[in-house]
């Protein structure tokens, strides 16, 4: 997560506290919205469980999103 506020801090200018604030905000609103499979995917893909980096995680993530609503790969 910290990789996650370095960059929200980065590319809007807001302080690193303000873009913590920001980033678990999002980061709890989604928890609540999804489903708890895909919930506990943004916990590892954020805390670092699994491999492959945040990256690789958040692909996962997103891939799993599309699936939900209906993309086909």
């Amino acid at each position: 997560m910290e990789e996650l506020i370095r960059q929200v801090s980065q590319r809007t200018g807001l302080d690193e506290a303000k873009a913590r604030t920001a980033v678990e905000t999002v980061v709890g609103f989604l928890k609540d919205k999804l489903p708890s499979p895909l919930a506990g995917q943004i916990d590892n893909a954020l805390g670092g469980g699994g491999g492959g980096g945040l990256d690789a995680q958040a692909g996962n993530l997103m891939g799993g999103l599309g699936g939900m609503f209906g993309k086909k790969e």
